[in-house]
């Protein structure tokens, strides 16, 4: 019923000259509650060329999906006496908690570098922003070093042979979200490329949300701050001394 949705959809679209594309994802919603595991995304749509005609043949289907922006600082480690210890740092005003691609065919068949850095059409174009002034050099090493870190952290992903056109029509890609992901609004934009120029793009999005009690916690530690820390600190206090107690009668 969706897919036939979806058609309807585009054939109303005909009337423009770029190729139409509806896209759609399996969940608009996604509930983070106590024991998530991680879930999976199913990314499809429609694409069809001005005619109305099946496009599959003519296109390349690219998906970005992107969690929230946020801050992060990023420290290197160096051996110092045979232990490690922080050595530098950098700070990045803007990074996606969570970044995945999927493409009918590899990026680079696709596109040239280019075309690739604009769309961020890969782990490697993604469009960091560092805080203050920093060398290049410096800024590729940093860059590269928090890519790695989120990669295995399977926050960021990439699978150039990860979209299916079926019936030259129909596309879909799966990207799967682990359990530690950020919540907030995620973007998921899927873009039509032909002869290496991306010609059409649409957008939708997904909700990562707590639910329940993990939701209220979150609530209250936003809102009351201050009261938050305290009690963390005394529970944690008082843990302690019970664990004490504890031992000392064993």
């Amino acid at each position: 019923m969706r897919v036939l949705l979806i058609l309807l959809c585009a054939f109303a679209l005909m009337g423009q000259r770029d190729p139409i594309l509806v896209p759609e994802v399996s969940q608009h919603e996604v509930e983070v509650r106590q024991g998530f595991t991680g879930t999976e995304l199913l990314l499809f749509g429609a694409v069809l060329d001005p005619g109305g005609r099946a496009a599959g043949n003519q296109y390349d289907i690219v998906v970005v999906l992107k969690g929230p922006a946020e801050p992060a600082r990023l420290r290197e480690k160096e051996r110092f006496l045979g232990v490690w210890v922080n050595a530098e740092s950098t700070d990045f005003r803007s990074v996606p908690s969570f970044f995945a691609v999927s493409s009918s065919r590899p990026v680079e068949e696709i596109v040239d570098e280019k075309t690739a850095a604009i769309y961020e059409f890969g782990t490697d174009y993604i469009q960091l922003s560092p805080s203050g002034v920093i060398d290049l050099e410096e800024q590729a090493r940093f860059s590269a070093g928090l890519v790695d870190l989120k990669t295995r952290q399977q926050l960021y992903k990439q699978d150039f042979e990860g979209v299916q056109i079926s019936e030259q029509v129909l596309y879909q890609a799966r990207i799967a979200l682990p359990s530690n992901v950020t919540t907030g609004t995620y973007t998921a934009e899927t873009f039509a490329v032909s002869r290496g120029r991306v010609i059409a793009s649409a957008q939708t999005e997904v909700e990562v949300q707590k639910v329940g009690f993990e939701r209220q916690v979150e609530e209250y530690s936003q809102d009351l701050s201050l009261i938050y820390g305290l009690l963390a600190v005394m529970l944690s206090v008082g843990m302690g001394w019970l664990a004490g107690r504890l031992f000392a009668m064993i």
